[in-house]
């Protein structure tokens, strides 16, 4: 298994692809956790949080006992919605780093444009920014690993797109997750301090929530454009796909909590603004 995919995920795009592609359908049962491991090349834990996924998702049930009614069944198909997320994160994982970047550019320029649009509307609904301001707190504990720190910039990004309100935003960026948070993982071996990195980070993040709430669009949307591509630019990142990268080991975040917190576009506070 490849270092730049956390093993969980390894299975958990094997399942989503048999399901989007008719190999799995309602009434099947999964194969069990051993065969599973084995298959994948993965461990039997690895496994079960996988399937703790699908079912979180309400696509598979699973059952206790050695018959012929237990393990897991799939019970329902992704669709909607769901399906057009579960195949864009899938595909993302190819896609050249440029491209992510390109396209956080757009997103996340407008995202945070938006907003401040909205916090100077006359009698317009302030836009709710208190979980983004929390995440930004927390984010200031010295005792964070780099992954705890990059797990919640990502938060961070993503709780912007929530707070537009865009349904098709919010899926888009979650559904980007594991891409950028690859590309921004990929980029702290590079960096030259990533204290010096996370504080610029945090810095950063702070001066884009505050041009928000200031109702300043055109310096929210500079400051979010050039957090974007500092990261970027520093770590000199290649275009190759993030499929072909190594990512730099760190202790993986549980599948569950991505699902019930999924974070925005991850960003590695280490690099600069990576996100």
């Amino acid at each position: 298994m490849s270092d730049d995919r956390r093993a969980w995920q390894v299975v958990l795009e094997s399942i989503e692809r048999d399901l989007l592609e008719g190999r799995l359908r309602p009434g099947d049962r999964l194969p069990g956790e051993r065969a599973l491991a084995t298959d994948l090349g993965v461990g039997r834990s690895s496994v079960r949080e996988a399937i703790r996924v699908l079912e979180v998702l309400g696509l598979i049930r699973t059952a206790t006992g050695s018959g012929p009614s237990s393990g897991a069944i799939i019970v329902a198909l992704p669709g909607g919605g769901m399906s057009a997320l579960m195949r864009l994160q899938v595909a993302a994982q190819g896609f050249p780093v440029a491209d992510i970047v390109k396209t956080r550019l757009v997103l996340e320029a407008s995202i945070v444009t938006e907003l401040a649009e909205a916090a100077g509307a006359p009698n317009a609904t302030t836009p709710a920014l208190s979980d983004s301001a929390h995440l930004l707190d927390a984010m200031e504990s010295p005792d964070l690993t780099e992954a705890e720190f990059l797990a919640l910039d990502a938060q961070f990004h993503l709780s912007l797109a929530e707070a537009s309100g865009n349904q098709v935003i919010t899926a888009t960026m979650a559904g980007l997750r594991t891409a950028i948070e690859g590309y921004v993982r990929a980029g702290v071996p590079g960096l030259a301090s990533w204290p010096a990195t996370s504080a610029r980070l945090m810095q950063e993040h702070r001066e884009i929530l505050a041009a928000i709430t200031a109702a300043d669009p055109a310096l929210a949307r500079a400051a979010m454009q050039s957090h974007i591509t500092r990261y970027y630019a520093e770590t000199q990142l290649t275009d190759a796909p993030l499929t072909n990268r190594a990512l730099p080991g760190s202790t993986p975040e549980s599948p569950i909590a991505s699902i019930a917190q999924p974070t925005a576009s991850t960003e590695p506070t280490a690099s600069t603004e990576g996100n």
